[in-house]
């Protein structure tokens, strides 16, 4: 087999595993990704608990009368954060169209941003310990423009190994301009 006819196979092939722009389906991400956002976010609020406990301990000095107050609050942030958590992983979500990535994410402030799969440039995959030990994948598109700075977190990593194969078979199909 030629070159040109392994190109041909291999561009008709990854066309055809893009699913109809019509189809309106939003992947989702693992549901373990939870506790990777809790860890990211609850572990920094337990580190200024902490803290507030053992400075006046160290210093040997009275506790401020504000001091059950201020632990209290962080407390709360903590509960809240944990609360938002679930919802913030449920909202993020990608959706592969005809010419382009959709990425979404956010709750009150919903950001959606379109790459076309022409613009890939590099598409890296990130494992840091706790997603590691979850089975999980995060993914990183990198274009031209560096505003887009495109994250798809909290993918099992048999999938995120299969879509970032399918999405460098398309951008090696559809490059645009470079």
């Amino acid at each position: 087999m030629t070159d040109a006819q392994r190109d041909s196979s291999m561009t008709d092939s990854a066309i055809e595993t893009v699913p109809a722009s019509d189809s309106g389906q939003w992947r989702r991400v693992s549901p373990s990704y939870v506790w990777v956002d809790l860890v990211g976010n609850v572990v920094p609020l337990l580190i200024v608990g902490v803290l507030w406990l053992v400075v006046p301990v160290l210093a040997d000095d009275e506790l401020p009368p504000f001091f059950p107050w201020i632990l209290g609050a962080v407390a709360a942030l903590i509960l809240v954060n944990a609360a938002f958590g679930v919802r913030r992983v449920r909202a993020i979500g990608y959706q592969l169209r005809q010419d382009d990535l959709l990425f979404r994410r956010g709750i009150m402030f919903e950001r959606v941003v379109a790459v076309p799969y022409g613009r890939m440039q590099l598409i890296d995959t990130h494992r840091g310990p706790v997603l590691r030990a979850l089975g999980l994948t995060t993914l990183k598109f990198v274009t031209a423009a560096a505003a887009t700075n495109v994250q798809l977190p909290g993918l099992r990593e048999a999938d995120a190994l299969e879509l970032r194969d399918q999405l460098v078979a398309l951008a090696e199909t559809r490059r645009s301009g470079l």
